[in-house]
């Protein structure tokens, strides 16, 4: 999964490698020509010890004198300059854009591995690629961390039933969502009941059931045309005389600009004050699933992002940039056609699987 981002991660990498042995090889030369030089006007009587500080000063041009970089080979370091990250993070730039990283997202990354790495002295002994995964591994994870929450935590310790309201746009996946949510929670111990606020499209109902019958649940459905939030009232009174623990509410597909759509979602959370808001879009919608994802949270207040595609995206980006653009956690994806094919989003395996070396 990722594997477009995960190559060009991986050529970010390789580059300042090259760039910082570029670097060292130049130091050696100059520090080899340097202490040749020092043999061969070397005195044939004992002179005056040098003074200390002068011969740490740096030569005309401002940088460091041979003496120091010799030093520095000496002891077995290497400094990191901005001009050895200059092509290379200009590269993780486009890298990151044409994976559908956010521009702004794209720039958090680059001065965090920047500021990371500039000015770093590290021993020769370790790689620059693993300094660089390092600053990499960090910056990723601070950005898609954003807004992180156990899920599984906070439905076990909110008052039961927990009502679950999922929005969206129209043919991403949000009832085969529901359905993958509904088994996931059953795996865990948790019985759910089915409402479906879609209550405009023809066929929502028979799709709902449909999906609620593969998974053996029931749903809780109103005529087409009827009032989505007294469909999820129902579905929470049902789960309250039945001792079911969380109540997973679909609604009608909306665009942002559908202001009858978006007033009937704040109905239902007046009328049901739902414990979360989940907004679903597919990772291959890339830009425009981020451009959504900031739309819906002005509108709707969401509480996290289910990402459905996951397996079809080979960029990556839509699940970098959600968390962060929304202050939001992406909280699941959906990674194929099975009602078992969901998983919780893990930032820090997902930098993992990003970062890691192929076999």
């Amino acid at each position: 999964m990722f594997d477009g981002l995960k190559d060009k991660l991986g050529s970010f990498r390789d580059d300042v490698e090259e760039e910082v042995e570029e670097k060292e090889a130049e130091a050696e030369a100059e520090a080899d020509a340097a202490e040749a030089e020092a043999d061969d006007d070397e005195p044939s009587t004992p002179a005056a010890a040098p003074d200390r500080e002068s011969s740490d000063e740096e030569d005309d041009d401002g940088g460091p004198g041979r003496l120091r970089q010799a030093a520095a080979l000496a002891t077995g370091r290497v400094i990191i300059e901005e001009e050895d990250l200059e092509e290379p993070l200009w590269s993780l730039e486009m890298a990151l854009l044409e994976s559908d990283v956010e521009m702004s997202v794209a720039e958090e990354i680059l001065d965090a591995v920047r500021e990371q790495l500039i000015g770093e002295s590290r021993k020769q002994v370790d790689t620059t690629a693993e300094l660089v995964e390092d600053a990499l591994h960090d910056a990723l994870v601070d950005v898609i961390s954003v807004g992180q929450f156990d899920f599984e935590q906070r439905i076990a310790e909110a008052d039961k039933p927990v009502t679950i309201v999922f929005t969206g746009v129209n043919g991403v996946g949000k009832t085969t969502s529901i359905a993958k949510m509904s088994e996931w929670l059953g795996q865990r111990g948790y019985s759910s009941v089915l409402a479906n606020g879609d209550t405009y499209r023809a066929g929502a109902n028979e799709q709902i059931e449909k999906h609620a019958e593969n998974v053996g649940r029931k749903v809780i459905s109103h005529e087409q045309g009827g009032d989505p939030a007294a469909v999820i009232y129902d579905g929470v009174e049902y789960a309250e005389a039945n001792d079911v623990d969380v109540v997973l509410g679909d609604t009608a597909g909306r665009l942002h600009t559908s202001n009858d759509l978006m007033t009937q979602l704040e109905k239902i959370h007046r009328v049901v004050d739902p414990e979360m808001t989940l907004f679903v879009d597919e990772a291959v919608a890339g830009q425009d699933a981020v451009e959504r994802a900031k739309e819906f949270d002005d509108a709707a207040e969401i509480d996290g992002t289910v990402l459905t595609k996951a397996d079809a995206d080979s960029s990556g980006g839509a699940a970098i940039s959600i968390a962060h653009v929304t202050g939001k956690p992406v909280l699941f994806l959906g990674t194929g056609q099975g009602y078992d094919d969901i998983r919780a989003f893990d930032p820090e395996a997902l930098v993992d699987e990003l970062l890691a070396d192929e076999e």
